[in-house]
């Protein structure tokens, strides 16, 4: 089999960071995001990979990911052609890579703990013409939403329903036989203008044999700060024991108590507490700071009197205020100080970028 890997879009939600930024090379637990998926592809099996991407970042991905090599596969990077007209023509741009193959579609911004083989199995075991993921949400309405008759027999599946039929939502874990394309040809844009794929999903349930299973543990579709942060955390919840090694060095002075990794070079200096799980990068320095579970720090990183608990911090950063900072992300190169450090000292001093959030 091969994969298609989704991994473009313009994460609105997710600005200012995303302004400079694709998504799915946001740092999760100290790694791309992207670099998850990838591993939970090949641990299924599947090691001939294609990565959709924007016009232009072919090589960003490239330079960030490699060719696949460091994780046992092959990447190919297809940029988008024709604009953003939906998911489904996303996997449409690939025609010429996957016609004639059975495939896995995977959007690249969804974490799933644990492992995605048996879905794979199953749709290979049972010779399936597709196979989707389905998992219970608060909100399904901003999903794919499957709809089920009074017998539980799948009947079709909606996109974004205002008043959805389950409480299910259609993860982005789809696996499809060679019929895809004959199913695009059928669809038209929604009101949207957009392709759905749940318009193939349901011409799949009209014209062959659908599969499908209700994930149990976590899934996260990270789109939103929040998510994004709740991802970070499943990411750690999913690292084996043995990823957390230190390869820097501690002070006798500081503590460190639970999972924690430290990268090559970083220092944990006099008055640091650290309490895992944590992900600290390499050529950090922390002194006279706290760091909380479930925070991630990237390469270069500087925190000192600083408390930060739950968050995602880029590389770069310098975190010097005396406060606490939970619930956040960080971009790359920012610098949080303390007024006190400021002078003249009237008042907070800010280069704010559009649509940031800032609590004072």
């Amino acid at each position: 089999m091969k994969a298609l890997i989704a991994a473009g879009g313009r994460a609105t939600r997710l600005r200012p960071i995303t302004w400079t930024i694709n998504k799915h090379l946001i740092p999760l637990a100290g790694r791309p995001m992207l670099a998850h998926v990838i591993e939970k592809i090949v641990e299924a099996g599947i090691t001939d990979i294609y990565v959709n991407v924007n016009p232009g970042e072919g090589e960003s991905m490239r330079a960030a990911l490699g060719d696949g090599s460091a994780f046992g596969a092959k990447l190919t990077y297809l940029e988008q052609q024709g604009g953003a007209k939906g998911v489904a023509h996303v996997v449409a741009n690939a025609e010429a890579q996957l016609k004639g193959e059975r495939f896995l579609f995977f959007l690249g911004d969804n974490i799933i703990l644990g492992s995605i083989k048996r879905f794979v199995e199953r749709f290979e075991a049972e010779k399936l013409d597709c196979m989707l993921a389905f998992s219970r949400v608060k909100d399904p309405q901003r999903f794919g939403v499957p709809e089920f008759d009074a017998a539980g027999k799948l009947v079709r599946v909606v996109e974004k329903p205002a008043n959805p039929p389950s409480p299910f939502a259609v993860t982005g874990i789809y696996l499809y036989d060679t019929r895809f394309f004959d199913a695009f040809r059928t669809i038209a844009p929604s009101a949207r203008g957009e392709y759905e794929i749940s318009d193939v999903n349901s011409w799949y349930v009209g014209n062959g044999t659908v599969g499908f299973e209700e994930i149990t543990g976590w899934w996260k579709d990270t789109g939103t700060p929040d998510a994004l942060l709740e991802g970070n955390a499943l990411v750690m919840d999913d690292l084996p024991r043995a990823a957390f090694t230190s390869e820097g060095t501690v002070s006798l002075e500081a503590q460190v108590q639970g999972l924690v990794k430290i990268g090559k070079g970083s220092v944990i200096g006099e008055g640091a507490l650290i309490r895992g799980p944590v992900v600290i990068g390499e050529d950090c320095r922390l002194e006279n700071c706290y760091v909380g579970p479930y925070t991630s720090i990237g390469d270069r990183t500087t925190i000192r009197h600083a408390e930060v608990e739950h968050s995602i911090i880029f590389p770069g950063v310098a975190l010097t205020a005396q406060k606490r900072i939970v619930n956040s992300i960080v971009g790359a190169n920012a610098t949080v100080a303390d007024v006190r450090d400021s002078v003249p000292r009237t008042g907070h001093q800010m280069i704010v970028g559009e649509n940031s959030v800032l609590e004072i």
